[in-house]
């Protein structure tokens, strides 16, 4: 059963959730994880179908935020549906308006499973920085997907400039298959490896990563070339004494492993849906060092796997120490901003002395009238007593 809120708040769902639980008799929740699933009205079907098949594997609360319009009233509207067309599991798909938008947390936070652990999923462009963005900082893990950005390879780029342990992303986790199939195919012992190459169609994150990730565990020079797809169709890793490695998939279903001395193989290898992805994705909360290892490969960005947890970016001091810190500040001060700041200050200076100036003339003005006055009271007194000794003597 679903039950549709209009114009609610936080606490209204949080009650209409627990209704639900009782009326389904869920007296304890067994869940696993909090699943938030960030989307727009666009993709909210396909982000529910996936985040259903996640959920048959992980039992989940699942947490659709959908931000609709930011130029409207301020507004809340919400399902909440225990066991209902989300799976046998808890949902509420929440639909915000307005400032609400930029504040989604603010209603999500009451919402999470108790004592469970978080998982945030962009089904959309992702923020910059995932680590500092609100609804980031709730989860241990933090998924995307470069793969539905106009330019997946600068998504990987941005990914890495921000990562921080705990991240991941869809287009790693496409390349799994791959991974174990090319991992297996190691097991017999292999001569040094010389080179290595990865085709896929142009602009594929997966087969970059792939690229990068053979790089990394290799330490030799992997080349990602262009193909007709779809996806990674081939890879290929040689070695000395013109031995070769070499995996075929045209098809996106079939692959051929070619291994020189050995007969050929054919071995599923289909493409999996969005689904299997997130449900593999929930499978493990920890950082992913051999994902950070083929993003820093990739990107050339170094040390992925030594930033903490929850900080995208370590400060560094630049080039020539001291020395630079204060040449950027005196060509800083020199600027417009400078300049109109150091007017804007010289000009409260000014101001305040006035007021002190002013103040100081009042103080003083004030204290030649208490004088002025004792004075004409003192004569006032002596002028009584001259009177009164005069009447006494006459």
């Amino acid at each position: 059963m679903t039950i549709t809120l209009w114009d609610t708040n936080g606490a209204e769902i949080v009650k209409a959730l627990g209704a639900e639980r009782r009326a389904a008799g869920a007296l304890a929740s067994g869940l696993a994880l909090t699943l938030v699933v960030v989307t727009d009205e666009t993709n909210v079907a396909e982000a529910e179908a996936a985040a259903t098949t996640a959920a048959a594997s992980h039992p989940c609360r699942v947490l659709v935020v959908v931000r609709r319009r930011l130029q409207a009233e301020d507004r809340l509207d919400a399902e909440v549906q225990v066991g209902g067309r989300l799976g046998a599991n808890e949902a509420v798909v929440m639909r915000m308006y307005g400032r609400l938008t930029l504040h989604a947390e603010s209603v999500v936070l009451p919402l999470l499973a108790p004592d469970a652990p978080v998982v945030t999923w962009w089904h959309e462009i992702p923020p910059d920085k995932l680590a500092f963005d609100p609804l980031g900082v709730l989860a241990q893990r933090r998924v995307t997907d470069a793969a539905a950005s106009e330019e997946p390879l600068k998504a990987l780029r941005r990914r890495a400039r921000d990562y921080s342990p705990g991240d991941t992303d869809l287009a790693w986790t496409r390349a799994t298959p791959w991974r174990a199939l090319l991992a297996s195919a190691f097991d017999g012992g292999t001569p040094p490896p010389t080179s290595g190459e990865v085709q896929a169609v142009k602009g594929n994150p997966s087969a970059a990563l792939v690229a990068g990730w053979l790089q990394a565990r290799l330490g030799v020079r992997i080349r990602a070339t262009e193909s007709d797809g779809p996806g990674i169709t081939a890879v290929e890793v040689r070695f000395e004494g013109g031995e070769r490695l070499r995996i075929d998939r045209p098809d996106g279903r079939m692959a051929t492993l070619s291994r020189t001395g050995r007969p050929d193989r054919q071995l599923p290898l289909r493409r999996r849906d969005l689904g299997d992805l997130i449900a593999e994705e929930l499978r493990r909360l920890d950082a992913d060092q051999p994902y950070a290892d083929a993003l820093s490969a990739v990107t050339g960005e170094k040390g992925l796997n030594e930033r903490d947890p929850m900080r995208a970016h370590v400060w560094k001091e630049p080039a020539g120490g001291i020395t630079a810190r204060s040449s950027a500040r005196k060509a800083s001060a020199s600027g417009p901003a400078a300049k109109k700041a150091a007017s804007k200050k010289a000009a409260s200076k000014k101001s305040t002395e006035k007021s002190t100036a002013a103040k100081k003339t009042t103080a003083a003005k004030k204290s030649a009238t208490q004088k002025t006055t004792a004075k004409k009271s003192a004569a006032t007194k002596t002028a009584a007593k001259k009177t009164a000794r005069a009447g006494r003597s006459s």
